[in-house]
């Protein structure tokens, strides 16, 4: 495991899911890992189940508010004097037929999808400068394809593409910024205590993928360690389908 000894990070959307197992993976090598979720419930509880470690906090925000942003910013670099790494993990999707999606639903999944991942970088960009950090965006492969009523997400998510190779370029050489675009992760096994499901996958749910099985929140917390370690000083403004192959696999249906 990489060693992130006396570094800090901020995970947004950490309480649960994908952001969860990101967390503790960096939290596991040795960061200072500050979780931002608006769910304070699944946090607390998260926490509790972990033994409330050292090093590991949670802060209630709304990624999508500008002076949340500001106020999670301050408390890692408050608890470690330094800010490494963001992950901007945080994110939902409507899915409605697009003459029933209204505005204001459309201007949501924007907000939280996209442009939290700006406010995120535009306030902790002076910090990341300092300390030579990285971010890491999670995108999704709905940025690369789409199923019927995504509208909203998919363009969020296409924007978060778009923003990585941005900021990539804005913010380099000091910080780089890269993104992760997850195929089919299962989280139903990951949610607080009163959303948790037990999965079900079937023969065929494994067979749409190349690599014989579903994903799980575990395989983008490597990759996302990856990338915002030093062994990834070379790469920025990418993005990386982790989806077991499964945009690459022609699908016909009779």
């Amino acid at each position: 495991m990489r060693d992130f000894t006396g570094k800090v990070g901020i995970v947004t959307g950490g309480a649960q899911g994908i952001g969860r197992a990101i967390a503790a993976r960096l939290h596991a090598a040795g960061m200072t890992v500050v979780i931002a979720d608006r769910d304070a419930e699944a946090a607390d509880e998260w926490l509790a189940d972990m033994g409330r470690p050292a090093r590991l906090h949670a802060v209630t925000a709304d990624v999508s508010a500008e002076d949340d942003v500001r106020r999670t910013i301050a408390e890692a670099v408050r608890l470690g004097g330094r800010l490494d790494a963001v992950v901007n993990n945080a994110g939902f999707g409507i899915w409605k037929p697009v003459d029933a999606l209204t505005l204001d639903e459309w201007n949501r999944v924007l907000a939280v999808n996209l442009t939290a991942m700006f406010l995120a970088a535009k306030h902790a960009a002076p910090h990341l400068r300092a300390a030579g950090g990285a971010i890491v965006n999670i995108a999704s492969t709905r940025a690369l394809q789409s199923e019927p009523n995504g509208e909203a997400y998919a363009a969020s998510k296409g924007g978060v593409v778009a923003l990585t190779h941005a900021l990539a370029v804005s913010l380099g050489p000091a910080v780089r910024v890269n993104c992760i675009c997850p195929g089919w992760i299962e989280v139903r096994d990951r949610q607080k205590a009163s959303r948790r499901q037990v999965p079900q996958h079937s023969e065929a749910d494994r067979r749409q993928h190349p690599v014989g099985r579903v994903g799980t929140p575990e395989d983008i917390a490597a990759l996302a360690a990856f990338l915002l370690s030093g062994e990834a000083g070379f790469i920025t403004g990418q993005s990386f389908a982790a989806d077991g192959g499964m945009t690459r696999r022609m699908i016909y249906v009779e």
